[in-house]
């Protein structure tokens, strides 16, 4: 078995181990082969069999699903693909939070990733950080990859109900037309906003939107017109939404700062950056969650943060509290259609009920 070290490839692994580099030519004169021999990642293995230096067969597992295999034979060698099929299951859970929203996920079963899947669901709606409260609760309907009789992993969330301080909010998967999907609402209205509440994965809100702030610094009373998020140093600053960048430099007591132009009339400013991403350039496009800088305490900072303004026509608004445009719904055209496959997992949601009502049953 060889094991792909740093700065390895194929050509150096049979050197290392006497194997015919003659023979790993032959190899890579596979067409189907070829791909999949040229490109080796650190901790990748390949399982050689060999009598001296003559290569026999090879055989490397491509992913949980395929396993490339090389055998000579009389007519030279020849590749094929052995596949590993997958089986999808649906389970569900349900929690009631006491302490955090994390530790109910892990209480009701649920994987890491699930629960940070299960919180980007909902990241346009609540604020995991700060709105989370004891008795808020959850339903989840998700998928379990499992292979050979054996749980591979959690997979995609199909449907969920969150129900935050007495407010309860479902969610539905769906693909688009070239399989993309995406979560709505039961009525198909899109889970996601055009905007993000808060661009920055924050520790505290050290500043609130407030036109009479004292300011830190300077000791004087100074209109603050936007939210300032504290974050470690270096944390990533995620463009809020689709935008283009129309600013990216020093702005005086902003420091390093970027400015996004959305439609809609809609700009949005992240200031003190320690450093302006490198695809933050002046007249580049930037996706949703796109990095543009990480958090710093340039300009007039008194510890690093982010600080974040959203205006619209020029006039300041509380990134907080503002009412953000959707994203698009499902299309009139395939209401039937999603209507249809979405049924079932609402009926499920509605089977499964709150946490409080299944210990009300007991």
């Amino acid at each position: 078995v060889l094991e792909v070290r740093s700065g390895d490839s194929l050509d150096r692994l049979f050197r290392r181990h006497d194997l015919s580099v003659a023979d790993l030519q032959r190899l890579l004169a596979l067409k189907e082969a070829a791909p999949h021999l040229k490109r080796v990642r650190p901790g990748d293995t390949f399982e050689i069999r060999h009598e001296g230096p003559v290569v026999l067969g090879l055989t490397r597992r491509l992913d949980e699903t395929r396993t490339l295999i090389v055998e000579q034979g009389e007519a030279g060698y020849g590749a094929r693909f052995l596949d590993h099929p997958v089986e999808v299951r649906l389970a569900q859970a349900t929690g009631q939070i006491t302490s955090s929203f994390y530790a109910a996920g892990l209480a009701a079963g649920l994987s890491d990733g699930t629960i940070m899947r299960l919180a980007g669901i909902y990241a346009w709606d609540i604020d995991f950080a700060l709105e989370i409260r004891r008795d808020d609760w959850f339903s989840v309907v998700y998928e379990e990859i499992w292979q050979d009789g054996e749980k591979l992993r959690d997979g995609e969330i199909v449907a969920a109900e969150f129900s935050n301080q007495g407010r309860s909010f479902r969610a539905v998967r769906f693909p688009d037309e070239d399989g993309r999907a995406s979560y709505y609402t039961p009525e198909g209205d899109s889970m996601r906003k055009a905007f993000l509440r808060a661009p920055v994965d924050f520790t505290r809100v050290s500043s609130n939107f407030n036109p009479n702030r004292l300011h830190p610094v300077l000791k004087t009373k100074r209109p603050h017109r936007g939210v300032d998020y504290a974050a470690r140093t270096g944390t990533p600053i995620m463009a809020a939404g689709d935008g283009k960048v129309i600013s990216a430099g020093t702005q005086g007591g902003y420091g390093k700062t970027v400015v996004l132009q959305h439609g809609g009339n809609v700009t949005t400013l992240y200031a003190h950056m320690s450093r302006i991403g490198s695809n933050a350039r002046v007249g580049r496009r930037v996706k949703q969650g796109d990095i543009i800088g990480y958090v710093g305490a340039t300009g007039l900072a008194s510890g690093p943060h982010l600080h974040y303004e959203y205006r619209i026509n020029g006039v300041h608004k509380n990134p907080r509290t503002v009412d953000l445009p959707k994203a698009e719904p499902v299309p009139a055209a395939r209401r039937a259609e999603f209507a249809a496959a979405v049924a079932p997992l609402i009926a499920e949601l509605d089977r499964i009920g709150p946490p409080l009502r299944l210990a009300a049953a007991d």
